[in-house]
């Protein structure tokens, strides 16, 4: 189905994204993906009533992170658009940024005796409190003053946090840097994953020969030096080393940004939509303020999945009220994908289908609404990380004719039926189009 032969956009419209959806097939269940293995009713119904596709969300090769398919499914160009993964985290947790600022996302990590990377997020059980009590201690121990420039830590969710360097004196500071990260590689301001032959972290280096490119990189190389004393001497270590717990001895740092010049194109600007974005995590909190949506920031998920995301439902049908527009982004099927987890994988998309879809989508007015569910990137458990595969997408409502074969080609929300789909193979760049854009593409 072509773009143009959808009827005018409705008075609604909303874009969810589950985050790191796309599978494949696994023994664990039963030789299909975990999405395709999922009971999901009311997903199953949407892929009846309306039309089915797959994504490449930025192109064959390139396994995104969460912010480049983001950035990708709004309309905006991942590699020149994105003022890079730091600055959308350090927004996300109200850094006040200034003009010649770097930022950086920042892991806690645990290395082994050799440095060889054990665990990129410290067995997913470092807590926000410990991480925010690390970043206190790096940020006190002011690592960089004899070089002009101030380093803060700020702990965002668990393992994640923001390096923000701001020079003091000796002028800007350049994002045109690489990262240590080896599990990640940096691609104009977006970062990718990749699969390191040596799973040690990586010296920073310029990839421009400027001055300040050449002094942002020393500076990050020194800070991550100076940073092992100051976590082998943590009082957080020491109590999780009682515990038995893998420790925080080691920091990843990756793709370096600083605030766009001009500012990013306002959401509504470049669509004419009015919109709004319900949110989790800082990442996707900060694409939204600085794309000028207005921001229903909610929060990582409670231990009560099911009761977590009825609230979201709600918040999400609250806005759907208020706005022409809503973005939607629900974080859960991407960790047991990086922990190789299907089973689990299957459980929270079931969990997703019957807390937040079926609440979300009782009773919805379908003749003045638009809805795309949709994925950011595929986190396949068997590779324990993100891939280039297509995503499923499904679309429905207003104007969307059901797709006459759909009784065949997509009786399941799944990647199999939307590889058969009648919207065919997209990119990430066309599916905000299909919720009906009011403004002409650039």
């Amino acid at each position: 189905m072509r773009q143009d032969s959808l009827a005018p956009p409705p008075v609604r419209t909303a874009l969810v994204i589950l985050d790191g959806l796309g599978d494949r097939p696994h023994p664990d269940t039963g030789g299909v993906s975990p999405v395709e293995a999922a009971r999901t009713p009311h997903l199953d119904q949407l892929c009846r009533d309306g039309r089915m596709g797959d994504v490449v969300l930025v192109g064959p090769g390139i396994a995104p992170e969460s912010d480049a398919g983001v950035l990708a499914l709004l309309g905006y160009d991942p590699v020149h658009d994105s003022p890079g993964r730091g600055v959308l985290e350090a927004v996300g947790v109200g850094v006040s940024l200034e003009p010649g600022d770097v930022a950086m996302r920042l892991n806690f990590a645990t290395s082994d005796g050799s440095g060889v990377i054990r665990d990129a997020r410290v067995g997913r059980n470092l807590t926000t409190t410990e991480a925010e009590r690390l970043a206190a201690e790096l940020t006190g121990a002011d690592l960089l003053n004899d070089l002009g420039i101030q380093a803060e830590v700020r702990a965002t969710v668990g393992h994640r946090g923001v390096l923000w360097l701001h020079p003091r004196s000796g002028g800007r500071l350049s994002p045109e840097v690489t990262n240590s990260d080896p599990f990640y590689e940096k691609v104009g301001g977006m970062g990718q994953a990749r699969r390191p032959i040596d799973g040690r972290p990586l010296a920073v280096a310029a990839t421009d020969p400027t001055p300040e490119a050449r002094r942002t990189a020393g500076a990050v190389n020194e800070f991550l030096r100076r940073s092992e004393g100051v976590l082998a001497g943590s009082s957080v270590n020491a109590r999780r080393a009682v515990s038995g717990k893998l420790l925080a001895n080691t920091i990843l740092l990756r793709n370096a940004g600083s605030l766009p010049d001009p500012p990013m194109q306002p959401f509504a600007a470049r669509t004419g939509f009015d919109g709004a974005a319900v949110t989790e995590m800082p990442v996707e909190r900060g694409i939204a303020r600085l794309l000028g949506l207005t921001d229903l920031y909610v929060g990582p998920m409670g231990l009560d999945r099911d009761r977590s995301l009825g609230e979201r439902a709600e918040v999400t049908r609250k806005a759907l009220s208020e706005h022409s527009f809503v973005y939607v982004h629900l974080k859960g099927p991407d960790e047991p994908g990086h922990d190789g987890q299907a089973l689990l994988k299957k459980e929270i998309i079931e969990s997703l289908d019957r807390a937040f879809f079926g609440p979300f989508l009782e009773a919805l007015d379908w003749s003045t609404t638009r809805l795309i569910v949709t994925a950011d990137h595929a986190t396949p458990c068997v590779l324990r990380g993100h891939s280039d595969d297509p995503v499923p997408l499904v679309l429905r409502g207003a104007g969307v004719a059901p797709d006459p074969s759909s009784g065949a080609a997509a009786p399941k929300f799944s990647e199999r039926s939307a590889g058969l789909g009648s919207l065919g193979h997209l990119r990430g760049l066309d599916v905000l189009g299909l919720l009906g854009s009011r403004a002409p593409p650039r």
